[in-house]
């Protein structure tokens, strides 16, 4: 066994620039090349940070990665598995634009998460479990805590929709939302610098939390619009 190990491919260290990403096309090359197959475990996080040369926060980032992906799973005390083969070219689609002005930005991946966010919606309205439905609204108590605490709530906000996401049973809909974050962060991160932005849609994660709770896609239809044309509206008024 040890022989096999040993003849294993090397992870090569890294430079210091964009190293989240840079360890995830890494991990991906090493299954790669390493052969791994489903049910195989990756090296320690410790192991991972040796060979890599980084931090435990940047390993932790790129596994998160991996697991919205849906290709590996983390068993607690016991390690890290793969539950797909991967390639580094099925590990992230990499989405980019240049738009001249932030309001352009905006409003192009608003159109494009308008169409997947209502059909996510609706999707989770039909097939959540009991187990989805305890998720989705343990991560909007934090949002409501957050927004009364603070007056925002982006990460637990961003929480929220993950959940909604996961409750709809096809990885695709969190993968995508995953790569949009990734593109796009640094325009939805706080727009026109304001904190204030969208606060408006706050009630309505709790009627869209209670039309999926209703299993009634339509409502959850009309509960994300209402929260997406909030966020144009403020786009709009907030670009004048």
């Amino acid at each position: 066994m040890g022989n096999m190990a040993d003849s294993r491919p090397m992870i090569m260290p890294l430079p210091a620039v964009d190293r989240a990403r840079q360890v995830t096309e890494a991990l991906a090359t090493y299954v790669q090349q390493a052969q791994l197959k489903a049910g195989d475990r990756l090296p320690a996080e410790r192991q991972l940070m040796a060979a890599l040369a980084v931090g435990r926060s940047t390993i932790r980032e790129s596994i998160r990665h991996f697991q919205a992906l849906g290709v590996i799973e983390t068993r607690k005390g016991s390690g890290t598995y793969l539950l797909k083969p991967v390639t580094s070219a099925t590990i992230h689609m990499p989405l980019s634009f240049d738009p001249a002005h932030l309001r352009e930005a905006l409003l192009q991946t608003l159109e494009v998460r308008r169409g997947i966010e209502t059909e996510a919606s609706m999707v989770a309205a039909r097939r959540r479990t009991a187990e989805d439905l305890v998720e989705i609204e343990a991560r909007l108590e934090d949002m409501e805590r957050a927004h009364h605490a603070r007056g925002s709530s982006g990460p637990e906000d961003l929480a929220f929709h993950l959940a909604v996401y996961d409750a709809t049973h096809n990885p695709l809909f969190r993968q995508l939302l995953e790569q949009m974050r990734d593109a796009f962060e640094r325009f939805w991160e706080h727009p026109f610098d304001r904190q204030d932005f969208a606060r408006r849609s706050f009630p309505f994660h709790r009627t869209l939390f209670d039309a999926i709770a209703a299993k009634d896609p339509q409502a959850a239809q009309r509960e994300t619009l209402k929260i997406l044309d909030i966020v144009e509206e403020d786009i709009k008024e907030m670009s004048k």
